[in-house]
Protein backbone atom coordinates (compact mmCIF):
# COMPACT_ATOMS: atom_id res chain seq x y z
CA UNK A 1 0.00 0.00 0.00
CA UNK A 2 1.59 2.83 -0.68
CA UNK A 3 1.60 6.56 1.48
CA UNK A 4 -1.30 8.11 0.18
CA UNK A 5 -3.33 5.06 0.86
CA UNK A 6 -2.43 4.51 3.88
CA UNK A 7 -2.86 7.47 5.48
CA UNK A 8 -6.33 7.52 3.85
CA UNK A 9 -7.03 4.57 5.28
CA UNK A 10 -6.47 6.11 8.80
CA UNK A 11 -8.56 9.04 8.04
CA UNK A 12 -11.98 7.36 7.42
CA UNK A 13 -13.03 8.06 11.40
CA UNK A 14 -12.97 11.38 10.48
CA UNK A 15 -16.49 10.91 8.55
CA UNK A 16 -16.98 11.52 4.68
CA UNK A 17 -14.68 14.08 4.18
CA UNK A 18 -11.80 11.30 5.09
CA UNK A 19 -12.77 10.25 1.73
CA UNK A 20 -12.21 13.54 -0.13
CA UNK A 21 -8.44 13.44 0.65
CA UNK A 22 -7.09 12.13 -2.88
CA UNK A 23 -10.34 13.96 -4.30
CA UNK A 24 -12.38 17.17 -5.84
CA UNK A 25 -14.53 17.77 -8.32
CA UNK A 26 -14.96 20.54 -11.15
CA UNK A 27 -17.93 22.97 -9.32
CA UNK A 28 -20.25 23.01 -12.73
CA UNK A 29 -23.47 22.91 -10.31
CA UNK A 30 -24.70 26.06 -8.32
CA UNK A 31 -25.71 25.93 -4.98
CA UNK A 32 -28.98 25.30 -4.34
CA UNK A 33 -30.95 25.30 -0.97
CA UNK A 34 -34.38 24.04 0.38
CA UNK A 35 -36.19 23.95 3.61
CA UNK A 36 -36.64 19.99 3.89
CA UNK A 37 -38.98 19.43 6.24
CA UNK A 38 -37.69 17.64 9.52
CA UNK A 39 -38.84 14.02 9.05
CA UNK A 40 -41.09 13.16 12.32
CA UNK A 41 -40.47 10.32 14.80
CA UNK A 42 -42.42 7.43 14.28
CA UNK A 43 -42.28 6.49 17.71
CA UNK A 44 -41.44 8.18 20.80
CA UNK A 45 -38.07 6.56 21.34
CA UNK A 46 -36.93 7.87 17.75
CA UNK A 47 -34.46 10.82 17.31
CA UNK A 48 -36.10 13.11 15.31
CA UNK A 49 -34.03 14.23 11.71
CA UNK A 50 -33.36 17.07 9.12
CA UNK A 51 -33.26 14.48 6.64
CA UNK A 52 -35.59 11.94 4.34
CA UNK A 53 -35.73 9.26 2.10
CA UNK A 54 -34.44 10.92 -1.26
CA UNK A 55 -32.24 13.33 0.03
CA UNK A 56 -28.81 13.80 -2.32
CA UNK A 57 -25.84 16.18 -1.25
CA UNK A 58 -23.04 16.41 -4.13
CA UNK A 59 -19.72 18.08 -2.64
CA UNK A 60 -16.52 19.14 -4.81
CA UNK A 61 -13.01 18.41 -2.80
CA UNK A 62 -10.11 21.06 -3.54
CA UNK A 63 -7.01 19.67 -2.68
CA UNK A 64 -3.51 21.67 -1.72
CA UNK A 65 -4.33 25.21 -1.01
CA UNK A 66 -7.75 25.28 -2.30
CA UNK A 67 -6.16 24.97 -5.30
CA UNK A 68 -6.75 21.72 -7.19
CA UNK A 69 -9.63 19.78 -7.91
CA UNK A 70 -9.39 16.29 -6.87
CA UNK A 71 -12.41 14.73 -6.66
CA UNK A 72 -15.91 14.61 -6.22
CA UNK A 73 -18.03 13.35 -3.36
CA UNK A 74 -21.91 12.93 -2.88
CA UNK A 75 -23.79 11.74 -0.20
CA UNK A 76 -27.83 9.75 -0.05
CA UNK A 77 -30.56 8.68 2.07
CA UNK A 78 -31.04 5.82 0.47
CA UNK A 79 -34.26 4.33 2.16
CA UNK A 80 -35.94 3.78 5.26
CA UNK A 81 -36.04 0.00 6.31
CA UNK A 82 -36.14 -2.60 8.49
CA UNK A 83 -32.48 -3.91 9.08
CA UNK A 84 -33.22 -7.71 10.97
CA UNK A 85 -35.86 -6.15 12.81
CA UNK A 86 -34.42 -2.98 13.74
CA UNK A 87 -35.83 0.19 12.51
CA UNK A 88 -33.26 1.66 10.36
CA UNK A 89 -31.71 4.51 7.96
CA UNK A 90 -29.66 3.00 4.88
CA UNK A 91 -26.77 5.74 4.30
CA UNK A 92 -24.57 6.00 1.27
CA UNK A 93 -21.38 8.22 0.69
CA UNK A 94 -19.76 7.54 -3.08
CA UNK A 95 -16.28 9.48 -3.92
CA UNK A 96 -14.16 9.79 -7.26
CA UNK A 97 -11.01 11.33 -8.58
CA UNK A 98 -11.30 13.62 -11.54
CA UNK A 99 -8.57 15.28 -14.05
CA UNK A 100 -5.43 15.07 -12.73
CA UNK A 101 -5.87 13.29 -9.35
CA UNK A 102 -7.57 10.37 -11.57
CA UNK A 103 -4.27 9.63 -13.35
CA UNK A 104 -2.55 9.53 -9.83
CA UNK A 105 -4.74 8.20 -8.03
CA UNK A 106 -8.25 6.56 -9.77
CA UNK A 107 -10.18 5.61 -7.02
CA UNK A 108 -14.25 4.88 -7.46
CA UNK A 109 -15.74 3.99 -3.92
CA UNK A 110 -18.92 3.79 -2.21
CA UNK A 111 -19.70 3.48 1.52
CA UNK A 112 -23.48 2.20 2.98
CA UNK A 113 -23.97 2.96 6.42
CA UNK A 114 -27.09 1.26 8.23
CA UNK A 115 -27.90 3.11 11.46
CA UNK A 116 -30.70 2.78 13.76
CA UNK A 117 -33.27 5.23 13.94
CA UNK A 118 -33.03 5.89 17.73
CA UNK A 119 -29.84 7.31 18.42
CA UNK A 120 -28.53 6.75 14.52
CA UNK A 121 -25.94 4.15 15.98
CA UNK A 122 -24.65 1.87 13.68
CA UNK A 123 -25.86 -1.66 12.72
CA UNK A 124 -23.61 -2.49 9.89
CA UNK A 125 -20.93 -0.82 7.58
CA UNK A 126 -19.80 -1.66 4.14
CA UNK A 127 -17.20 -0.67 2.21
CA UNK A 128 -16.76 -1.25 -2.07
CA UNK A 129 -13.47 0.16 -2.59
CA UNK A 130 -12.62 0.51 -6.37
CA UNK A 131 -8.69 2.22 -6.18
CA UNK A 132 -5.55 1.51 -8.91
CA UNK A 133 -7.53 -1.15 -10.86
CA UNK A 134 -7.80 -3.08 -7.26
CA UNK A 135 -11.22 -4.07 -5.87
CA UNK A 136 -11.75 -4.91 -2.04
CA UNK A 137 -15.57 -5.14 -0.43
CA UNK A 138 -16.07 -5.40 3.40
CA UNK A 139 -18.75 -5.55 5.29
CA UNK A 140 -19.29 -5.51 9.12
CA UNK A 141 -21.21 -5.96 11.38
CA UNK A 142 -21.57 -3.56 15.14
CA UNK A 143 -21.77 -6.15 17.70
CA UNK A 144 -22.07 -5.02 21.51
CA UNK A 145 -21.97 -7.92 23.19
CA UNK A 146 -20.50 -11.60 22.51
CA UNK A 147 -22.73 -12.29 20.01
CA UNK A 148 -21.07 -14.35 16.64
CA UNK A 149 -20.82 -12.04 13.43
CA UNK A 150 -23.61 -13.35 10.83
CA UNK A 151 -21.87 -15.82 8.05
CA UNK A 152 -20.72 -13.08 5.26
CA UNK A 153 -19.57 -10.44 7.32
CA UNK A 154 -17.60 -9.49 9.73
CA UNK A 155 -17.94 -8.25 13.70
CA UNK A 156 -16.82 -4.59 14.67
CA UNK A 157 -16.87 -5.33 18.48
CA UNK A 158 -17.55 -2.21 19.96
CA UNK A 159 -19.69 -0.21 23.13
CA UNK A 160 -23.13 0.99 22.83
CA UNK A 161 -23.89 4.05 20.39
CA UNK A 162 -20.61 3.64 18.25
CA UNK A 163 -20.71 4.59 14.70
CA UNK A 164 -19.19 4.69 11.31
CA UNK A 165 -18.30 7.86 9.98
CA UNK A 166 -21.66 8.13 7.75
CA UNK A 167 -23.74 7.54 10.41
CA UNK A 168 -21.31 10.30 12.67
CA UNK A 169 -21.94 13.23 9.63
CA UNK A 170 -26.05 12.33 9.86
CA UNK A 171 -25.51 12.34 13.75
CA UNK A 172 -24.00 15.22 13.80
CA UNK A 173 -26.89 17.34 11.54
CA UNK A 174 -29.90 15.68 13.59
CA UNK A 175 -28.32 17.17 16.65
CA UNK A 176 -29.46 20.22 18.97
CA UNK A 177 -26.52 22.58 18.93
CA UNK A 178 -28.78 25.46 21.29
CA UNK A 179 -28.85 22.43 23.99
CA UNK A 180 -25.69 20.35 22.88
CA UNK A 181 -22.72 22.23 22.25
CA UNK A 182 -20.47 19.60 22.54
CA UNK A 183 -21.09 15.64 21.02
CA UNK A 184 -18.14 13.17 21.73
CA UNK A 185 -19.10 9.60 19.83
CA UNK A 186 -16.52 6.48 19.54
CA UNK A 187 -16.14 5.95 15.61
CA UNK A 188 -15.02 2.50 13.71
CA UNK A 189 -13.36 3.02 10.55
CA UNK A 190 -12.95 -0.43 9.55
CA UNK A 191 -10.10 -0.87 11.00
CA UNK A 192 -10.00 0.98 14.30
CA UNK A 193 -12.00 2.52 16.60
CA UNK A 194 -11.36 6.17 17.21
CA UNK A 195 -13.07 8.99 19.37
CA UNK A 196 -14.69 11.91 17.55
CA UNK A 197 -15.56 14.87 20.15
CA UNK A 198 -17.65 17.53 18.25
CA UNK A 199 -17.62 21.07 19.81
CA UNK A 200 -19.95 24.03 18.02
CA UNK A 201 -17.27 26.95 18.12
CA UNK A 202 -19.46 29.43 16.35
CA UNK A 203 -23.45 29.63 16.24
CA UNK A 204 -23.62 32.11 14.08
CA UNK A 205 -20.59 31.95 11.25
CA UNK A 206 -20.75 32.70 7.68
CA UNK A 207 -19.94 30.72 4.89
CA UNK A 208 -18.78 31.49 1.28
CA UNK A 209 -19.79 29.27 -1.83
CA UNK A 210 -19.52 30.25 -5.64
CA UNK A 211 -19.51 34.02 -4.27
CA UNK A 212 -22.63 33.54 -2.08
CA UNK A 213 -23.05 33.85 1.82
CA UNK A 214 -24.58 31.75 3.86
CA UNK A 215 -25.40 31.72 7.70
CA UNK A 216 -23.99 28.23 9.58
CA UNK A 217 -22.89 27.14 12.63
CA UNK A 218 -19.41 26.43 12.86
CA UNK A 219 -18.47 23.12 14.46
CA UNK A 220 -14.61 21.67 14.87
CA UNK A 221 -14.11 18.00 15.27
CA UNK A 222 -10.90 16.22 17.16
CA UNK A 223 -9.83 12.74 16.81
CA UNK A 224 -8.28 10.72 19.51
CA UNK A 225 -6.99 7.19 19.88
CA UNK A 226 -6.41 5.76 22.87
CA UNK A 227 -6.73 9.09 24.87
CA UNK A 228 -4.28 10.97 22.64
CA UNK A 229 -5.48 13.02 19.88
CA UNK A 230 -4.13 12.37 16.24
CA UNK A 231 -1.68 14.70 15.24
CA UNK A 232 -2.04 16.76 12.84
CA UNK A 233 -5.09 16.21 11.43
CA UNK A 234 -7.94 19.21 11.83
CA UNK A 235 -11.55 19.15 10.72
CA UNK A 236 -14.22 21.72 10.80
CA UNK A 237 -17.84 21.73 9.55
CA UNK A 238 -20.01 24.26 8.57
CA UNK A 239 -23.48 23.01 8.64
CA UNK A 240 -26.40 25.92 7.68
CA UNK A 241 -29.03 27.46 9.38
CA UNK A 242 -31.49 25.91 7.05
CA UNK A 243 -34.52 23.05 8.29
CA UNK A 244 -32.47 20.27 6.50
CA UNK A 245 -29.28 21.28 8.72
CA UNK A 246 -27.06 21.22 5.08
CA UNK A 247 -23.69 20.72 5.19
CA UNK A 248 -21.48 23.93 3.72
CA UNK A 249 -18.23 23.18 3.92
CA UNK A 250 -15.74 20.90 5.46
CA UNK A 251 -12.33 22.09 5.72
CA UNK A 252 -9.52 19.74 6.44
CA UNK A 253 -5.48 19.87 7.69
CA UNK A 254 -3.25 17.22 7.21
CA UNK A 255 0.21 16.61 7.04
CA UNK A 256 0.24 15.74 3.44
CA UNK A 257 -1.59 19.30 2.70
CA UNK A 258 -5.33 20.64 2.59
CA UNK A 259 -8.42 20.42 1.41
CA UNK A 260 -11.85 22.16 1.16
CA UNK A 261 -14.71 20.42 0.52
CA UNK A 262 -17.53 22.29 -0.49
CA UNK A 263 -21.34 21.77 -1.40
CA UNK A 264 -22.47 22.10 -5.07
CA UNK A 265 -25.64 20.38 -5.38
CA UNK A 266 -29.10 19.81 -2.91
CA UNK A 267 -32.28 19.18 -2.85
Amino acid sequence: MNKLASIRGRLYPAIWLLLALPLGLSIAAQTKRGNAPIHKALTPTEVPVPFQVGEKLSFRVLWSKYSVNAGKLAFAVVERRDFFGHPSWHFRASAQTVDTMRVIYPLDDQLDSYADTRQLASLQYEMYLHEQGKQVNNSWRFITDGSPAPVGVSAARVNPGARDPIALLYMLRAANWNTTPELRSPVFDGQHVYDVAAKLTSPADQVTISNKSFPASKIDLAVTDRGQEVSGMRFTLWLEHDAAHTPLLIEVELPIGSARVELTSAP
